[in-house]
C-alpha cells in the first residue's frame, strides 16, 4: 500500500511546437524500486461517444490503434519487437472512457516507447488491419455475445433495458447493423475528433526517469488538437412496476438471471461505502458467505452463483478483483443469478420432475425480493455489520497488488472527483457506522420498480412467462434424494418463498437472434407481450 501514497496529481504545460502552452493531467506514481514501468491514457470518449447508427465505432477505433501498425512498422512487426522485452500494451473502451495501456521493464522502456509514441501518434489506419479488426468485432456482436456465456449476455442485456434509448444503451463492441455500417473513414474521423490532448489523463508508474517522463508529456501533446463534443452520459430508466423480458435461445442450458434498478450514487459520494457493506453481505462477488450464495446455492444447490453489485463490474467470469479502468457516472444496482435449471433439464434427469412446467428462475427470483425485502425493513445485524465492513477495509485493499492496478485506481479516482479512492474508502468504512448502514439500504434499495432479464431456453420461455404474469405459485421442485436430504426449516421456508409476492407488470419475450441487432431505441423490435 505504501506506494499509492506517494502518487502525484499534477497538471503538466508542455510547450508544442506550434508554441501553444497546453495543459495536460498527469497522474504520477514513482516506484524506485520497480522493474517496471507503467503507463496508462484514459480518453473520455467511451461509446456514448458513438453516432447512431454506427454504434460501435469508438470501440473499434481503439482495437484499430493498438491491434494495427504504426507509420513503419506492421502488427506483426510490433509483435515480433516486443516479445524479448516482455513487454505488452492493449486498449480497452468502456462507456466513458477508452483505456491505452503499456507495461514494460524499465530496461527495455527507451525503445518500448518508440512503439508507444508511433501507435498513439501515427496509427497506420490500414485497410487490411481495418478489415480484420472490424470482422473480429462483427462476429462478436453478430454471434458470440449469444453463444460464450449466458451470464455476460444477460448483463449486456439488463444494460440494453434500462439505459434503452440512451447513449448508454448499445454494448461497447456495439449493435450488427451497427458496426456493419463503419467505415475505415468512419474510424479516422473518431480518433482525430475525440483522442485528442485535450481529452486525455495520463497515468506513470514504476521506475522511470525524469527524461522519460519528460518525453511522454511532451509527445502527449503532439495528439490531435480540438475540444471533443462528449455528450452527457445517459441515466438509466426508473422501471413503472417489475418488468420482465425473457430472452429465447435455442440450446440454453438453464435460465441466467439479471436484475435491476438505477442508482444515484457512485463512488464520488460518500453514502457509496455504506452500500459496499450492504452489498457485500448480502452478495460479494464470488463470496460463499454472503447471504444470497447461502440461501439459493448453498442451502438448495440450485446453480453455482448468486451476486449483487452497486456498480458495473467488468469481465466478473474471469475476475475474483474489481477491475479498473471502468469509471462511470451513470450507476446502477444489480443481481446476477447464475443459471437456475429449466423444466426441460430437470424432466430430463430425473423421473419424479416429469410433470412440472417451469424451472427454478421464478422460485429463484422470488427468494431475492424476500431477503432483499427483509434487509430493507429490518437492516443488518450488529455482527454482520462489523464482520462485513472489517473483511472489506481488508479485501478492497487487495484491489491494487500490481504497479498497474494501483496506477488505474488512481485514474478511476480522478474520473469521481477524488484523489485516492482505496485510501479514503478506508478512512470511510472505519467512520461508518451500523445506522449509517441501514439508512443507506432504506435510501437507495427497493424491489417495487425492476428490470428483470432471463436467458433462458425455448422451452422455457412462454411458460415461465405465463407463471411471472400470472403470479403462479412457483413450488421448489427438487428430486427425491435431494429433497429427503434437507432440513424440515429449508422446506418450510420453502413454502413462503413460492408464494412470496412479486407483483409482475408486464412480461416480453423476445427471440435472441433479435438482440443487439439495431440502433439505439429499438430494444422493442421483436418482443412478444405476454398478457393475462
Amino acid at each position: 500500500m505504501k506506494n499509492i501514497f506517494k502518487a502525484i496529481i499534477v497538471a503538466a504545460s508542455v510547450n508544442t511546437p506550434s508554441g501553444i502552452l497546453m495543459a495536460q493531467d498527469v497522474i504520477e506514481l514513482p516506484m524506485p524500486n520497480s522493474n517496471k514501468v507503467v503507463v496508462e491514457l484514459m480518453f473520455r470518449n467511451g461509446s456514448i461517444c458513438d453516432p447512431s447508427g454506427k454504434e460501435g465505432l469508438t470501440y473499434l477505433t481503439n482495437n484499430c490503434i493498438t491491434d494495427g501498425g504504426t507509420g513503419n512498422l506492421s502488427a506483426s512487426d510490433i509483435q515480433d519487437k516486443i516479445y524479448p522485452w516482455a513487454a505488452s500494451f492493449g486498449g480497452f473502451t468502456d462507456k466513458e472512457v477508452s483505456i491505452f495501456s503499456f507495461e514494460v521493464p524499465t530496461a527495455f522502456a527507451d525503445p518500448f516507447y518508440e512503439i508507444f509514441r508511433g501507435l498513439l501518434l501515427h496509427p497506420a489506419f490500414k485497410q487490411e488491419d481495418f478489415d480484420r479488426t472490424k470482422s473480429n468485432q462483427q462476429n462478436y456482436v453478430d454471434q458470440i455475445i449469444r453463444s460464450s456465456s449466458d451470464e455476460e449476455y444477460g448483463k449486456k442485456y439488463l444494460e440494453d433495458m434500462l439505459f434503452r434509448g440512451t447513449n448508454y444503451q448499445s454494448m461497447t463492441a456495439g449493435t450488427s447493423e451497427g458496426v456493419r455500417a463503419i467505415t475505415l473513414d468512419d474510424v479516422k474521423n473518431q480518433y482525430h475528433t475525440y483522442f485528442t490532448r485535450n481529452n486525455v489523463t495520463v497515468g506513470i508508474a514504476g521506475n522511470y526517469s525524469k527524461e522519460f517522463l519528460s518525453k511522454l508529456k511532451a509527445d502527449m501533446n503532439l495528439l490531435p488538437s480540438g475540444k471533443p463534443p462528449v455528450p452527457v452520459p445517459g441515466k438509466a430508466i426508473m422501471p413503472n412496476g417489475i418488468n420482465v423480458e425473457i430472452v429465447s435461445k435455442d440450446g440454453a442450458l438453464g435460465s441466467a438471471i439479471s436484475a435491476g434498478f438505477p442508482l444515484p450514487i457512485t463512488r464520488s459520494n460518500d453514502d457509496f461505502a455504506a452500500l459496499m457493506v450492504a452489498n457485500s453481505w448480502l452478495g460479494e462477488h464470488r463470496k460463499s458467505y454472503s447471504r444470497l450464495y447461502q440461501k439459493i446455492r448453498e442451502a438448495r444447490s440450485m446453480n453455482y452463483g448468486d451476486y449483487s453489485y452497486i456498480e458495473w463490474y467488468e469481465s466478473g467470469g474471469g475476475h475474483m478483483l474489481p477491475m479498473s479502468g471502468v469509471p462511470r457516472n451513470s450507476n446502477y444496482f444489480s443481481i446476477w443469478i447464475r443459471p437456475v435449471q429449466t423444466a426441460k433439464g430437470l424432466k430430463g434427469q430425473y423421473e419424479e420432475l416429469k410433470g412440472i412446467q417451469t424451472g427454478h428462475a421464478h422460485f429463484a427470483l422470488r427468494m431475492v425480493l424476500k431477503e432483499m425485502d427483509s434487509l430493507i425493513k429490518n437492516g443488518m445485524t450488529p455482527e454482520a455489520f462489523e464482520e462485513t465492513r472489517d473483511f472489506l477495509r481488508s479485501y478492497t485493499k487487495l484491489y491494487i497488488q500490481s504497479p498497474a492496478d494501483q496506477l488505474g485506481f488512481l485514474m478511476d479516482s480522478r474520473f469521481y472527483g477524488r484523489t485516492n479512492w482505496i485510501q479514503e474508502l478506508d478512512t470511510l468504512l472505519a467512520r461508518l457506522t451500523l445506522d449509517d448502514v441501514n439508512k443507506a439500504i432504506r435510501k437507495y434499495w427497493q424491489t417495487k420498480n425492476m428490470d428483470i432479464v432471463i436467458i433462458t431456453d425455448k422451452s422455457e420461455a412462454e411458460p415461465l412467462a405465463n407463471s411471472l404474469k400470472n403470479g403462479d405459485p412457483s413450488p421448489m421442485s427438487y428430486s427425491n434424494a435431494l429433497k429427503e436430504s434437507l432440513p424440515e426449516s429449508i422446506l418450510k421456508e420453502d413454502e413462503e418463498v413460492e408464494n412470496y409476492p412479486m407483483p409482475v407488470k408486464q412480461v416480453n419475450i423476445i427471440d435472441s437472434d433479435k438482440t443487439f441487432r439495431t440502433t439505439r431505441g429499438d430494444g422493442d423490435k421483436g418482443l412478444l407481450k405476454i398478457q393475462k
